[in-house]
């Protein structure tokens, strides 16, 4: 087929009416080079929803070995550049597939923070808010889900991977509510002694098939008896726990009761692509994360807090780049495929990706061989949609201590990132407390040059 003929296609039917006819073609469509067509139409379409994944890095990564390298300084350590699909960036060896979609990404090495404890800088960069008071900020997976996601979706709108049990802000949806929350899997799996290996279970959701001796008429039955139950009893009471029974319960039989579920069965896809992705908890959360974006979720986080000889994630006070290596071995093949896979299947364009941790690392090793915690100077990357590639912004000074040029607060990369996916920064919410609380607090300014 012409490209002239596809497009006078695609404009003269609807997408509903374009996607069957593409189906109708059965297996011819993927040989004659309809397939690369169909994704770039349905990933441009104008009712293709945007989407944010969020690669959150436990622990605080450092800057100095991964995108903002010193090499001849005291401070820069054994690791060497490498060149990048961009000329004139270079980031470490240990990341050679990432380097490739440089054309793709931005990365901001002069973020600037006022948190050095894990808890709070995990809150402070999920929430663009201090962990102070009593208003209880929604992170912005939570902000992101209510205002792209849809109310009448089997899916969830958030979906968390893998998060660390013990730091707040990263599952939680603060003052939004229930609603907004995330289905959080594999939750704190990175804290046992070694890497789980059951990670096709870990990132399944459990429980949603009836008991094998009850039918779907009985588990129906049962169900309606329940939300009766549940009804009567909400009507005399109120509250977030109540209201968090009736959203969880609300979820689990949307899900049950529809295909949606099969988003999270990774057996459906090939050998090849799982291998590549990386045969790790991370990397198949990667893996899921493009599935359930491809469905219509708008927001996935999936974090990185383990890898062999790194029991502590990025927090890398010993031994700091037996662990770093360790860890980018992880994180580069699985980075790197989820783009290219988005990117395939149209998608990319309407996908925002973000790496970060709650802060980085000193540039001065300290006697164990390790790097401590560091929020005057440090690095994140935002990629994918709504960003334009191939750039680095800001600077930082040649031993990496300070910051010389552009510095960037977590302000700055919210309002960045909302900007990406066509949200207004300055949109409010009513808190816990009765007062409207703005999804970027004022003073923020959006890096305008990234933005496509």
């Amino acid at each position: 087929m012409s490209e002239f003929m596809f497009r006078n296609m695609a404009s003269s039917h609807s997408r509903r009416d374009f996607l069957r006819l593409a189906a109708a073609g059965g297996a011819g469509l993927s040989f004659s080079g309809w397939f690369d067509s169909l994704a770039a139409y349905a990933g441009d379409h104008p009712q293709r929803r945007r989407a944010c994944i969020l690669l959150w890095m436990n622990g605080g990564p450092s800057q100095m070995d991964t995108f903002d390298l010193k090499p001849g300084n005291v401070n820069g350590g054994p690791f060497r550049e490498t060149p990048t699909a961009t000329e004139g960036i270079r980031i470490s060896e240990h990341l050679p597939l990432v380097a490739r979609q440089m054309n793709r990404m931005a990365i901001i090495r002069s973020m600037s923070t006022p948190e050095g404890d894990h808890e709070r800088g995990s809150h402070l960069m999920h929430t663009g808010y201090r962990q102070q008071g009593p208003i209880q900020y929604p992170g912005i997976g939570s902000l992101v889900a209510k205002e792209l996601g849809s109310d009448d979706s089997a899916l969830p709108n958030f979906v968390s991977i893998g998060a660390a049990r013990s730091l707040f802000g990263v599952t939680t949806a603060g003052f939004l509510g229930p609603r907004y929350a995330p289905l959080v899997l594999a939750e704190g799996a990175f804290q046992g002694a070694d890497e789980p290996t059951n990670y096709d279970n870990l990132l399944r959701v459990p429980n949603l098939r009836p008991a094998g001796d009850v039918t779907r008429e009985q588990a129906d039955a049962r169900l309606d008896l329940l939300r009766s139950m549940e009804g009567d009893f909400a009507g005399a009471r109120s509250g977030v726990a109540v209201q968090s029974r009736q959203t969880a319960y609300e979820r689990a039989t949307r899900l049950m009761n529809t295909a949606a579920a099969r988003a999270f069965n990774l057996d459906e896809e090939t050998a090849a692509t799982r291998d590549r992705y990386g045969r790790n908890l991370f990397g198949q959360g990667c893996l899921l994360a493009r599935r359930l974006v491809e469905r219509g979720v708008p927001f996935v986080e999936v974090s990185l807090g383990r890898a062999p000889g790194a029991s502590l994630g990025w927090d890398t006070h010993g031994q700091n780049f037996d662990a770093v290596r360790s860890l980018s071995g992880v994180l580069d093949p699985a980075w790197a495929m989820l783009m290219d896979d988005l990117h395939r299947r149209g998608l990319l364009d309407s996908t925002l990706i973000i790496w970060m941790g709650e802060f980085g690392r000193t540039p001065r090793i300290n006697s164990a061989s390790g790097r401590d915690h560091y929020p005057n100077a440090w690095s994140t990357v935002l990629a994918g949609g709504g960003i334009r590639g191939g750039q680095v912004v800001g600077r930082t000074s040649r031993d990496g201590t300070t910051i010389e040029e552009r510095r960037v607060t977590i302000l700055d990369l919210l309002s960045t990132a909302c900007r990406a996916l066509g949200i207004d920064p300055t949109r409010q919410n009513n808190s816990n407390v009765g007062r409207p609380i703005r999804i970027v607090d004022q003073g923020a300014n959006p890096i305008r040059e990234i933005l496509a």
